[in-house]
């Protein structure tokens, strides 16, 4: 934080010295002066998305999982667009991932998966993308070249660190132990190593099939599990301190935060900030920059209202 406001005064700095020295008629000091003033707008844009990151648990890395809605094929391949995007937008930030768990679509796509997103911020950045992405456009899929709709969803939970004690009893959880699948190779197990825990008092599972042993597999799947937990009991502590917060919206199908239009336009809309985008494809490559601060500001706007 300190070294984002350093990076903004010294850019304002430098822009006060060039409009000191500025002379009329001047068209290389003009083009400085333009640039400057661009780069202490960008540097003053990131500084300001920051402070809007000063919630609990917003520093910490996500927990990303992604499941596809009801519509089979159509719906797996949106859930594996909508992968690539998450990944994309990881890469531009140069944060790292790494794959905890994926189920493969029937036909094409995936039905499931789960991203660890390391890097600073990363839960309070990734935070504005839980919910149902809905996309419109002609399916390939459609030998007559019809418009679906297709629905996946995204949840995003904080990465607790192991000094965060979550009460977990043994008796509550069932385990389940079975192959691991994927797209084959020497990278993929041939024993039961992939790992399903279910904690019976809240029906929360989680799977991990990314590590070489069911020992590891376990132990990742109970630290996805204790995220899972801890992010319960803070909503549970959010929803008594008021009956409903302003602008949630439950997260079920039909309930969408966001639409893809790739047909018969191009447009993407958050229904949360209506802030839109008409170039869905740099979205779907994970420009998703825009979008996050319109949120986070709509979030603090909401926050604000309620207290």
């Amino acid at each position: 934080m300190v070294e984002a406001f350093q990076t903004v005064n010294g850019s304002f700095e430098d822009l006060q010295v060039l409009i000191e020295y500025f002379e009329e008629g001047d068209n290389d000091g003009l083009n400085e002066l333009n640039i400057n003033f661009n780069n202490l707008q960008e540097d003053l844009s990131k500084l300001e998305q920051q402070s809007l990151l000063n919630n609990e648990n917003d520093d910490r890395n996500a927990i990303l999982s992604i499941n596809a809605g009801a519509g089979g094929t159509e719906s797996c391949d949106w859930a594996q667009m909508l992968f690539r995007m998450m990944t994309r937008y990881a890469d531009t930030k140069k944060f790292k991932y790494k794959v905890l768990e994926t189920q493969s679509g029937d036909s094409a796509g995936i039905k499931s998966a789960t991203i660890l997103i390391e890097g600073f911020n990363a839960f309070g950045l990734l935070k504005s993308e839980i919910g149902i992405h809905r996309l419109v456009r002609i399916s390939p899929f459609d030998s007559n070249a019809r418009r679906h709709t297709s629905f996946a969803s995204i949840f995003v939970s904080p990465e607790i660190d192991d000094d965060i004690e979550i009460d977990i009893n043994d008796k509550d959880l069932k385990i389940d132990v079975y192959r691991s699948g994927g797209a084959g190779g020497q990278s993929v197990n041939t024993t039961d190593s992939a790992v399903r825990i279910t904690h019976l008092p809240t029906g929360t599972v989680v799977t991990c099939q990314n590590e070489r042993s069911q020992i590891q597999n376990k132990a990742t799947a109970m630290k996805i599990l204790r995220s899972r937990l801890y992010d319960l009991e803070m909503q549970k502590k959010k929803e008594e301190q008021a009956e409903v917060e302003a602008g949630k919206k439950e997260i079920g199908w039909g309930s969408q935060i966001r639409s893809y239009v790739l047909h018969p336009y191009k447009l993407v809309k958050d229904h949360r900030t209506n802030y839109e985008s008409s170039n869905p494809q740099a979205i779907l490559d994970g420009d998703l920059d825009h979008f996050i601060k319109e949120y986070l500001q709509y979030l603090s706007l909401s926050n604000q209202k309620s207290d």
